[in-house]
């Protein structure tokens, strides 16, 4: 009798490397599910001008994502930095190359999340959440948050929101991810491992 696996992709775009965190915090949770594995990609900064990438190759970090990595994989949990309560124009010149995919159906029933970070504790996070989840809903895929059911999301000081994992800044001493945000962002990526799992072998959605 065969197994079922699954690969989610985690794709970020970060600047101060605080989103960069929330995603390696995500892929553990992907990873705390057996048959379970995480796909770590990145996006390039564009440039103001063209709106095209102002590098091709990563000096460090993950690699960049393609629409292959989309394609190819069995969910997806989107991260962007907040820039005035929407997600970071990287991220959304990445999105906007997803046309060819909506037009085959290719994300259709995957199930997806979305992850932030502001430096401010009233920095537009829940608005930046919501507007990742847009086209993902155009997309045709599950989207999914966080229940109350996560104790954290009733005691964090900091991020954890019911749209997706987040970080806020100020609320730590450098910068770092509090307990609770950590905690949270390998509820989110769990919790969309555990859906690709049971999509994709025909059982019963977790909680349903």
């Amino acid at each position: 009798m065969s197994t079922t696996t699954v690969e989610i992709l985690v794709v970020y775009y970060s600047r101060q490397g605080t989103t960069a965190e929330l995603a390696r915090q995500v892929c553990r949770g992907i990873e705390s599910v057996a048959g379970a594995t995480a796909r770590l990609r990145s996006v390039p900064a564009v440039s103001a001008d063209n709106e095209r990438p102002v590098t091709s190759v990563p000096e460090s970090g993950a690699p960049y994502a393609t629409m292959d990595d989309l394609k190819e994989t069995d969910g997806v949990l989107v991260g962007s930095p907040t820039r005035f309560g929407n997600m970071a124009a990287a991220m959304k010149h990445y999105i906007d190359q997803t046309s060819a995919l909506w037009a085959q159906g290719a994300l259709v029933d995957k199930p997806a999340a979305v992850f932030t970070s502001t430096m401010s504790m009233h920095g537009g996070q829940e608005s930046t959440l919501l507007s990742m989840l847009t086209p993902l809903l155009h997309q045709g895929m599950i989207v999914m948050g966080l229940p109350y059911t996560e104790k954290a999301l009733s005691t964090t000081r900091g991020g954890g929101t019911p749209y997706g994992a987040s970080h806020v800044a100020a609320a730590s001493p450098g910068g770092r991810l509090l307990d609770e945000e950590a905690q949270l962002a390998r509820a989110l990526g769990a919790r969309v491992a555990r859906t690709a799992l049971a999509l994709k072998s025909g059982r019963r959605l977790p909680g349903g």
